[in-house]
């Protein structure tokens, strides 16, 4: 089933997502292999994607495994997939169809080429799902839209719009032979997911559509604030892999190496803000051990966080007043921080 795109959908009790992402993908499925990871569900889940394997077998294949979690669904599908390229779709998220369309077309044009791009980018776009409005991230003030580029022609990233797992469509040697390893039962995985591979992308092709859908703001999920205060060890593992496992400081392109050293900083800032969003003794200590210990094991970026004025970056006035601080000005801290760097 050699196809031009894989999609990996991991699933863990999705039987009420999972029929719109597997759905949303079908326009394109001559092109596509759908692979849908049953992580260890207790539901229907598996069922319902033998449905869609026997109805479209040349497109669906179900993959059912133990309970390992986000990343290691992500890791199963990419040991199976067989596509050209390779991207996830979370089974509550789901793909426009036009915008699939045309991202085939172009992994079609990259199927014939003799040095296919490491990194096709798209843009996506969230659902507030109780505000009724939505929000697209985009590219058009920093990348060349439509034609392959490297790093040297990348533009200034804006406030909120690097480049996340939904933007992301990886050639698959590439991701495969990168060295990434997603740790088991961690959520967060999707920010080592989007930057590590990342080190050995060279070339790029920016495809200026609306591609992913995803809803923000229903209480169950995984990025709404009180859930990650309370996964807050996870984030700080996640955070720690990305400090210390990439080794971005031995990149030699600038531009290359500044853009995941800030996106590194995001994670960095967005720890230490829930932290101090906790706002106990307890958790202001952690975050204040947290940043010596970056201080010790990865002097580089330390120096690039305290180094920042206080306009463009809160946590070194933060962690001077850590013994001061009340909890109100906790929660004004984390939406400061939160606002500058555009984290949900």
């Amino acid at each position: 089933m050699n196809k031009l795109l894989t999609v990996a959908i991991p699933c863990y009790n999705s039987q009420e997502y999972m029929r719109h992402a597997i759905d949303s993908l079908l326009p394109g499925r001559d092109r596509i292999e759908i692979i849908v990871v049953n992580d260890g569900s207790t539901d229907d889940t598996s069922a319902i994607g033998e449905e869609y394997a026997n109805l479209y077998p040349d497109t669906v294949r179900v993959i059912n495994k133990e309970n390992g979690g986000h990343g290691d669904a992500v890791m199963t599908g990419l040991a199976e997939a067989s596509g050209l390229y390779f991207r996830v779709l979370d089974s509550d998220d789901w793909v426009d169809e036009e915008a699939l369309l045309k991202l085939l077309d172009v992994l079609d044009t990259m199927s014939t080429s003799d040095s296919p791009v490491d990194l096709v980018i798209t843009n996506y776009v969230y659902e507030k799902v109780y505000e009724g409005k939505s929000c697209t991230i985009n590219y058009r003030k920093t990348l060349p839209t439509d034609r392959v580029f490297g790093w040297d022609e990348v533009g200034k990233f804006g406030t909120g719009s690097y480049i996340l797992m939904h933007a992301a469509t990886y050639r698959t040697d590439l991701i495969r032979n990168c060295g990434m390893v997603l740790p088991k039962h961690t959520f967060y995985v999707d920010n080592i997911y989007v930057s590590y591979p990342m080190i050995d992308v060279e070339t790029m092709y920016y495809l200026d559509v609306d591609l992913y859908r995803y809803f923000i703001g229903r209480p169950d999920q995984s990025v709404n604030e009180a859930v990650m205060m309370s996964r807050i060890d996870q984030q700080l593992k996640v955070n720690r892999y990305m400090l210390y496992d990439m080794d971005i400081n031995r990149i030699a392109n600038d531009k290359k190496r500044d853009y995941l050293q800030y996106y590194v900083e995001i994670i960095t800032a967005a720890t230490v803000a829930l932290y101090l969003r906790i706002g106990t003794t307890e958790a202001e200590e952690t975050a204040e051990a947290f940043l010596d210990e970056i201080k010790i094991h990865n002097p580089v970026m330390y120096e690039r966080i305290i180094s920042r004025p206080f306009y463009r970056h809160p946590i070194r006035p933060l962690r001077a007043l850590s013994h001061h601080i009340s909890y109100p000005l906790y929660r004004v801290s984390y939406i400061a921080l939160r606002k500058h760097f555009g984290f949900n």
